[in-house]
């Protein structure tokens, strides 16, 4: 099976900049161009195959057409486990907590969301919200969001590209103003707006939120594991580094300073997003040109890929038990 080369979907939510369309030429015309959906099979928003034979079709199709690319380990699950979304924020998002599979699946009838940041890009100064700063009460959250002090209570954290965050469903969050993220998540669109800063929609009415459903998932005591990425080991050609891995994806950060060579086994496809640098990624069956932003899926089985051209990228599977 061939490497395939996506077009994602896009979102133009009011806190999206522009640099997804003007930095990395993402073909969107949005005013504003917050989100870009490049590995998604979700109905909310699905990417596409880009060139070669399957052209067009969403990648729901493509998996349809051949189930084998999805690996071994895929089968596990209902359905596609993982999203991948690369995040212009040019103002701070909501403050928000997304659910467990257990309550996601009784309240909203999907699954919930457990996800990992990826540091890209970054004004000085930057920070985003993770997690409560010391042990809160579910009343004293409640009176802290009605009085609009919740921020008060949230542990701020200030980064730098490269920093990565791995967020528990449960945990609380904000992504701030100035930040480029490369987000891996669940497959899940399920997320519970706690506080939005009096904020007004494209409708002219506040957005809503949803307080009760946030207070019975949200975690309100202090969170560990922000901001640091695991071991880095050298290879030939560049280093791998170890972001995150859990029940629905793995995630690594290859930084390829002349060629790199990465073995896809029969367990599971990979995804990788150029966050920074080109190059060229070469299979068995084809070669395919990539820039900054874009995003390749490599079928299960592909056996050794070669990636040449300096280039940072964010690989994207699905491990075993």
């Amino acid at each position: 099976m061939k490497i395939e080369k996506l077009t994602p979907a896009f979102k133009d939510y009011l806190w999206g900049g522009t640099r997804l369309r003007n930095v990395y030429k993402k073909p969107c015309d949005f005013d504003k161009v917050a989100e870009s959906w490049e590995l998604s099979t979700h109905p909310a928003g699905e990417s596409r195959i880009s060139g070669g034979e399957y052209d067009g079709v969403t990648l729901n199709e493509y998996f349809k057409a051949n189930p084998g690319v999805l690996g071994e380990h895929v089968q596990k699950f209902e359905s596609f486990p993982v999203l991948i979304k690369l995040i212009d924020a040019k103002e701070p998002l909501s403050i928000q907590v997304h659910p467990s599979d257990e309550y996601a699946l009784k309240a909203e009838h999907e699954y919930g969301k457990t996800e990992m940041w990826y540091i890209v890009d970054c004004d000085p100064g930057a920070s985003l919200y993770f997690g409560v700063n010391r042990t809160v009460t579910p009343e004293e959250f409640r009176s802290r969001i009605e009085d609009n002090t919740v921020e008060e209570v949230l542990n701020r954290v200030q980064i730098h590209p490269g920093d990565v965050f791995f967020i528990e469903a449960g945990t609380l969050h904000a992504i701030g103003g100035g930040i480029l993220i490369c987000e891996i998540q669940q497959n899940s669109n399920c997320t519970y707006r706690v506080y939005d800063y009096g904020r007004r929609g494209a409708d002219g009415q506040l957005r809503e939120l949803h307080i009760d459903k946030a207070l019975d998932v949200s975690r309100l005591t202090p969170s560990e594991g922000a901001g640091k990425a695991l071991e880095t080991q050298t290879i030939s050609g560049g280093s791998m580094t170890r972001l995150a891995e859990c029940r629905y994806f793995t995630a690594d950060r290859f930084n390829v300073e002349s060629e790199v060579n990465i073995f896809i086994g029969a367990g599971s496809f990979i995804s990788l997003t150029a966050v920074e640098g080109a190059g060229q990624i070469s299979g068995p069956e084809n070669t395919v040109d990539f820039r900054p932003g874009d995003t390749m899926f490599i079928p299960a089985g592909s056996g050794a890929v070669t990636v040449r051209g300096k280039s940072t990228l964010i690989a994207v599977g699905v491990k075993g038990e």
